[in-house]
């Protein structure tokens, strides 16, 4: 079995200089946990729900909340973003990315075409649902 069979291509997508705000209402109101940093279609990065959760500090919404915190939200996609990136191609077999899931710290692995194009994202619980 290929992962273009798996994966997920249902992408939700951020620029590099999109704000932190525009992340966290993404994360706040879509069920997912990454998001792809992208210019022109090119994948550059991605987010994780946890690198967000790292940038900005829990009185955030709270009555706690003071100046700083909401100016964390102005940070840029760019400045938290993972950019050392672990891709496949979307014929690479599901043993391919449990190998890459077992010798990284990663939760999940971009698809890419071979323009480098984002055209997918496959997860370990896309694997686990699959096996």
């Amino acid at each position: 079995m290929t992962l273009n069979e798996i994966m997920s291509s249902s992408l939700i997508t951020v620029e590099m200089d999109d704000s932190l705000k525009a992340v966290k209402e993404i994360f706040d109101n879509a069920s997912i946990h990454h998001i792809l940093v992208v210019e022109q279609q090119s994948l550059l990065g991605i987010i994780s729900d946890r690198d967000l959760l790292k940038s900005i500090t829990p009185s955030l919404g709270t009555v706690a909340e003071t100046n700083h915190d909401i100016s964390i939200l102005n940070k840029k996609a760019h400045q938290i973003m993972s950019r050392k990136l672990i891709t496949l191609e979307p014929d690479a077999s599901i043993k391919n990315a449990i190998d890459i899931f077992n010798q990284h710290d990663i939760s999940c692995i971009p698809i890419i075409d071979k323009e480098k194009k984002a055209i997918g994202i496959v997860s370990w619980r896309d694997i686990l649902k699959t096996l």
